[in-house]
């Protein structure tokens, strides 16, 4: 049997199941539990060979909120945004999250990059490339100070928030049939935080981030747009999604989107349901590959963050997409730049390296 096609993934939250449950963390990263959607074992068997590490500090959960998931399996929805974290709260719990990281480092079998010259060696040594990225710039305050601390610990990817509220600018909330166009821009603070990553050349990432807003980064930035993990709007108009109009000036500048795999954001309507094979999926690649072209596209999990297409089920399952590609027309070369070739590229066109 050959070797899976190695995949470089725009987005998982694995650290988060970590945070959840720290006794359990050796077991959760080195053992097939068959929890979650990612752990080690799972990843290898898969072709999971990196990809971007989300630090996401969770809101906290009260006893009388709704399910939030069965709002979602039952269109149309709007969801209500949780209250913005203070920055002094947010800090402890992205440490924790970090140390995690750094942990699985320590053990021996992932090796988190600061470079794509990084990258390639890690993958080449058979250890998971990691991108430490924050989904949510909550541990940052409006200074920016400890921007630069989380930059030499090895930050070198961002989104402004996660959907609620930030410091520096306001997300979408969860909304089916929804406009991107849901608020405000960035703040001042937001705007400044645009130009110290492209000082530093870390990576600004546009999902969750609402359309005045990413007008903003796109007026703002001279770096490649990119969102690690988001779908197409005119296939399904979540709010989550880009129109036309969002991949059009991510083509423009030569940046970069990765297909998020959960379920809401795929099915025409809406549904947070499963469905059978990947064709919705491809529906999807094959939007985002006529809009943007051949180079701009790539896989953005959201592992361990979203109900995925069972036909899939986690990690050890990429070789089955793979194979729907395969069964879909798109040839090897195409495939090597969708599963990592194109991840790459995109951070060597961010980071200059």
């Amino acid at each position: 049997m050959s070797a899976p096609v190695p995949v470089f993934d725009g987005h998982n939250d694995f650290l988060l199941r970590l945070l959840r449950d720290p006794e359990a963390r050796e077991a959760t990263w080195l053992s097939d539990t068959g929890k979650g959607q990612l752990d080690l074992p799972r990843m290898r068997a898969g072709g999971f060979a990196g990809g971007f590490f989300a630090v996401y500090i969770p809101s906290p959960v009260a006893h009388d909120d709704p399910d939030f998931d069965a709002i979602m399996r039952n269109p149309p929805f709007s969801l209500p945004l949780p209250e913005a974290i203070p920055f002094e709260d947010a800090l402890p719990v992205a440490m924790k999250m970090v140390g995690h990281l750094m942990w699985m480092e320590r053990e021996g079998s992932l090796k988190i990059c600061r470079s794509v010259a990084e990258i390639r060696a890690a993958m080449a040594d058979g250890k998971i490339a990691a991108i430490l990225h924050f989904e949510g710039a909550e541990p940052i305050g409006p200074d920016l100070d400890a921007l630069h601390v989380w930059h030499a610990m090895g930050l070198r990817s961002l989104g402004p928030v996660w959907s609620r509220p930030t410091a520096f600018g306001h997300g979408v909330p969860f909304a089916y049939p929804s406009s991107p166009d849901t608020g405000d821009g960035l703040t001042e603070a937001g705007k400044r935080l645009v130009a110290e990553c492209n000082r530093l050349k870390i990576m600004i990432d546009l999902s969750h981030l609402n359309e005045k807003g990413f007008d903003d980064v796109a007026a703002l930035s001279d770096a490649p747009l990119v969102a690690t993990h988001s779908n197409v709007h005119a296939l399904c108009p979540s709010s989550r999604n880009l129109t036309d109009r969002q991949l059009a000036m991510i083509r423009e500048s030569d940046g970069m989107v990765g297909l998020n795999y959960a379920l809401g954001f795929l099915r025409e309507d809406g549904k947070g349901e499963p469905f059978e094979g990947f064709e919705p999926m491809l529906r999807h690649l094959d939007y985002l590959i006529e809009t943007l072209g051949e180079g701009r596209v790539g896989l953005g999990s959201d592992f361990d963050g979203a109900q995925i297409p069972p036909d899939l089920g986690d990690a050890a399952g990429l070789p089955r997409l793979i194979d729907a590609m395969r069964a879909h027309g798109y040839g090897e070369a195409l495939i090597e730049k969708l599963a990592h070739g194109n991840w790459l590229a995109a951070l060597e066109r961010t980071w200059g390296t």
